[in-house]
């Protein structure tokens, strides 16, 4: 990584409120070119607290694209952070709303030339995709990173019309803690702790809302921007990693948006690909988009459009680990999505039909949904996980390079009304490793649409179809491809109430693989990674002994397993203008191998700010449990808020919702 400390422009940095139509202001950092001249402004939005969670990578980037020329804006979401107003569900139509009135009052800004770009990973992609669909008129490019089209099938929630486990209830615990912290009296001054009881009194756990629409309802279509991709004028740079679960958007984006689109899809899991984090190789990704930038938003000529439509990398085969820091591979390039370098391949499965009944606990060996680089992300060799469940193989005489989504189809017979199948795909070598290449699932009650429930036939059978997930990568001659079918695949899928697996018949089943003709392109190259100066955060040592990131626990004589995530998402930090920053997570999901109703997840937190200074202390300790009977999710959350050692506030969230779909 080069740090940059000399630009071509001085810049300065301050901090205003942006006001907005009902009142409110929102907080916002503004780094900006020492000039005369109007620039354009970018702009990144989020919940996630400028003066703080985000603040060390905002420094990495912000003060960058200022050095060069823009205008770059950080601006924290309604109710969140240090701004005003009451926190909503997420990519609510107010925020998307205010997000609308951000961008123009940027673009009427005296230093301003009218032009505006956004650009985000996660939720900043996100609302950038669809804060571009509502087309206000200032906004001429973005760039979205490890972004979804799609909330239902794509995001956090439901992957094949099922209930991801893994991460609804993960991410909705996680929001719940977020968004009980308070506003920072240093930023907001004596009014900060009526601020918080405000946001307190109006915070409802999102997993409610998101557990009370199970199929692809009108719910999920808001901020969908595959509902209406030509709604999109603004040249979109649409950029993801394979081993980021959003991966699959990158090329519906290309496919489909009708404007300025290029797409870009590395190694790399869930950041930007500049941070060096696992697995690499990292790029210089600042001087990628400065180059998007300078053509849509200043005018200038340069190639940046002629590059291939879609830039993707393909892996080498590697042995199964949970990091990488840099993957074997290189770069390839499409002028188009779907490509002409593209064949779909068939393998025809062969044998006898056979039962699929796979034991509650298969998948605890999946790895993370969502890899931010750590030790423990990546999903380990696969041996055992393909012991429960039936495999499939095919030799390898001559390398197989696959760029895509694989598909497969399945012939299934099954006794009871729901079920779900999960394939994988993974390549196994010579000395029997196996490594996971891409995974797909399918609730089958969902097989006909993800917006209704369609029960099974009971004893009746059917070919169903899925796409799994995208990936680029080459098996090598000797090694084997193995497609693995099971039923279950717990923590990610929560497991259905009368799961009994089902009968697969390899004669009409088969697996489709997006076989890629023609050879890595060296031409394809990226600058070094470049970044400007960090924050001095300093990370105090700690005596403690740390805890495992993923430790799994399994009592034989129950059959019980349960496996804890240590999410890892900073520890204590202290800021260079003195606060003490201090989180600490736990993620627990526990099964019972014989009994789908067993599934139980619990995320506790515990966050703490402090500005000794101030004499500011402020905790939150928050608590969120699923759990599940035959007709039922039963959730239950707990919210602790303490200024000092006062409680001043604490509640809990009981409720009961429907099993309908998942």
């Amino acid at each position: 990584m080069q740090i940059r400390s000399s630009f071509p422009y001085e810049t300065t940095r301050e901090d205003v409120q942006v006001p907005l139509p009902d009142g409110t202001k929102l907080y916002a950092r503004i780094w900006r070119p020492v000039t005369d001249e109007p620039v354009p402004a970018l702009l990144e939005y989020l919940p996630y607290r400028l003066s703080d969670w985000t603040a060390p990578r905002d420094f990495q980037r912000h003060p960058w694209y200022a050095g060069h020329g823009y205008a770059s804006v950080r601006v924290d979401v309604r109710g969140h952070g240090n701004s005003e107003g009451m926190p909503g569900d997420e990519y609510s139509p107010v925020e998307l709303a205010d997000g609308v009135e951000v961008v123009n009052w940027l673009a009427e800004q005296p230093w301003c030339s009218g032009k505006v770009g956004m650009f985000g990973i996660s939720w900043g992609g996100f609302n950038s995709l669809q804060i571009a669909a509502l087309a206000p008129e200032p906004l001429k490019a973005i760039i979205t990173v490890c972004s979804a089209d799609d909330r239902y099938d794509n995001d956090v929630h439901y992957m094949g019309g099922s209930v991801l486990a893994v991460d609804m209830h993960a991410w909705a615990a996680t929001m719940l803690a977020f968004v009980s912290r308070p506003p920072d009296p240093l930023f907001v001054g004596d009014r900060w702790r009526e601020m918080w009881l405000s946001r307190l009194e109006a915070v409802d756990p999102f997993i409610h809302t998101w557990l009370e629409h199970q199929t692809r309802d009108a719910y999920w279509r808001h901020g969908s921007v595959c509902e209406d991709y030509s709604a999109i004028n603004a040249a979109v740079l649409a950029v993801g990693g394979f081993h980021d679960p959003y991966r699959d958007t990158v090329l519906r984006l290309v496919e489909h948006l009708p404007g300025p689109v290029q797409g870009l899809i590395g190694p790399w899991s869930h950041q930007y690909p500049d941070r060096g984090l696992p697995p690499g190789p990292a790029i210089g990704f600042l001087q990628e988009t400065l180059r998007w930038w300078d053509h849509h938003l200043k005018g200038v000529e340069n190639d940046v459009m002629a590059e291939p439509k879609l830039r993707s990398w393909i892996s080498d085969s590697h042995p199964p680990a949970t990091v990488y820091d840099a993957l074997p591979g290189g770069w390839v390039g499409d002028p188009s999505w779907p490509s002409p370098n593209v064949t779909p391949t068939a393998y025809a499965l062969q044998g006898h039909p056979l039962v699929v009944d796979s034991p509650q606990h298969t998948g605890l060996d999946a790895g993370r949904y969502f890899p931010f680089g750590n030790d423990a992300d990546l999903p380990p060799d696969q041996r055992d996980e393909d012991a429960k469940s039936a495999c499939f193989e095919f030799e390898v005489p001559t390398a197989v390079r696959i760029l895509g989504r694989p598909k497969v189809t399945l012939r299934l017979r099954m006794d009871v009304p729901s079920g779900q199948a999960i394939a994988r795909v993974c390549d196994v070598a010579p000395d029997g490793s196996s490594t996971l290449v891409t995974r797909g699932v399918l609730n089958l009650s969902a097989r006909h649409g993800r917006d209704r429930v369609e029960p099974w036939l009971v004893g009746g059978t059917e070919d169903v179809t899925f796409e799994l997930n995208a990936i680029g990568h080459t098996f090598p001659p000797g090694h084997r491809i193995r497609l693995a079918v099971s039923s279950a695949y717990w923590p990610w899928i929560w497991p259905q109430a009368d799961s009994a697996g089902f009968t697969l018949d390899p004669a009409g089943s088969a697996l489709e693989l997006p076989v890629r003709q023609g050879d890595l392109d060296p031409s394809i190259t990226f600058a070094a990674p470049e970044q400007s100066e960090p924050l001095e955060v300093v990370y105090p040592a700690t005596l403690d002994e740390p805890r495992p990131e993923r430790l799994v626990v399994r009592d034989v004589a129950k059959g019980e397993w349960r496996l804890e995530v240590d999410p890892r998402y900073g520890g204590t930090r202290v800021y260079p203008d003195g606060l003490e920053f201090t989180e600490d997570a736990l993620e627990t999901y526990t099964i019972n191998e014989s009994d789908p109703l067993s599934a139980r997840t619990r995320s506790d937190w515990l966050i703490r700010l402090h500005r000794p200074e101030l004499g500011w202390d402020a905790t939150i300790e928050s608590r969120s449990e699923i759990t599940c009977d035959a007709a039922d999710f039963i959730t239950s959350n707990e919210v602790v808020c303490k200024d000092g050692g006062e409680v001043v506030f604490h509640r809990t969230w009981e409720k009961r919702i429907p099993r309908t779909a998942g």
